[in-house]
């Protein structure tokens, strides 16, 4: 399927690796310019100069810095001609008991999860409804579907991004635009998350990483995890021209672990 989204322009958030790598190898892969970012630069050019080699028609620009800071939002949007296409992401909070989690623990979570994607969102959705194009893509997490108790922080800071975008992405100025909001909210996928989760699950029941992973891929209607590439090009579908009709959604990949009907 074409796409029909060659020659757009992406900011790809926390796209050195995992999901947000997912989602910049397909946009490029299907002649999208993008613009990614991360913490570390040196994965980060690696990741650049791959993306190059996958479609030498396309230009892709790293932009190494904290996105949760103003000055890191600042660097990758003005490395952007235009921003068509957003997807925000960053890296979830940590796991634990919410009785030990003080003001300063929850701030950086909703920074991270919650007031930066909101903050991208204001900076490029006028102009995108000024140009009669855009998606934006929010990675969140399968927990605001189903919460895990041990995610306290990320269950509080992606839901309340998931209000947000219900609210943003059905005013009418932005959707009669051909601007979409949505979030993708990924079960176990194998990523360096899932594995630092699983180690930490390892020690505490004195198991090896390899039968934790295996117990938990057994536990999955699909009986594996999912990959980058197939979260990437779901991605790109919801980035399409044939996605203007998608917004305000929350769209789980999970292998079918969610066990409701709705």
């Amino acid at each position: 399927m074409e796409l029909g989204i060659a020659g757009r322009w992406a900011l790809v958030c926390a796209a050195s690796k995992g999901l947000g790598r997912g989602c910049a190898e397909a946009l490029v892969g299907e002649g999208v310019h993008v613009v990614i970012t991360a913490r570390g630069q040196q994965a980060l050019e690696a990741t650049a100069a791959e993306l190059r080699a996958l479609n030498p028609a396309v230009e892709v620009r790293a932009v190494a810095g904290d996105i949760t800071t103003a000055e890191g939002r600042a660097a990758a949007l003005a490395a952007c001609p235009q921003v068509d296409i957003l997807v925000n992401n960053a890296g979830g909070p940590p796991p634990g008991d919410f009785r030990e989690w003080d003001r300063d623990t929850w701030v950086r979570a909703l920074d991270a999860n919650m007031l930066t994607p909101i903050a991208l969102i204001q900076a490029v959705i006028d102009p995108m409804t000024a140009r009669g194009f855009g998606r934006i893509v929010n990675i969140t997490s399968a927990a605001v579907k189903a919460p895990i108790d041990i995610l306290g922080l990320s269950n509080g800071a992606r839901s309340g991004l998931t209000g947000f975008v219900a609210g943003v992405a059905r005013q009418q100025r932005v959707a009669a635009a051909n601007v979409t909001i949505n979030n993708l909210l990924p079960g176990p996928f194998d990523t360096d998350r899932l594995r630092a989760t699983a180690a930490g699950a390892a020690a505490k029941a004195g198991k090896s990483i390899d039968d934790i992973l295996a117990l938990r891929r057994q536990a999955n209607p699909s009986a594996r995890f999912g990959t980058a590439q197939e979260f990437g090009a779901y991605c790109a579908f919801l980035c399409s021209v044939h996605a203007g009709y998608i917004t305000g959604q929350n769209l789980l990949m999970d292998g079918g672990a969610y066990p409701g009907t709705f």
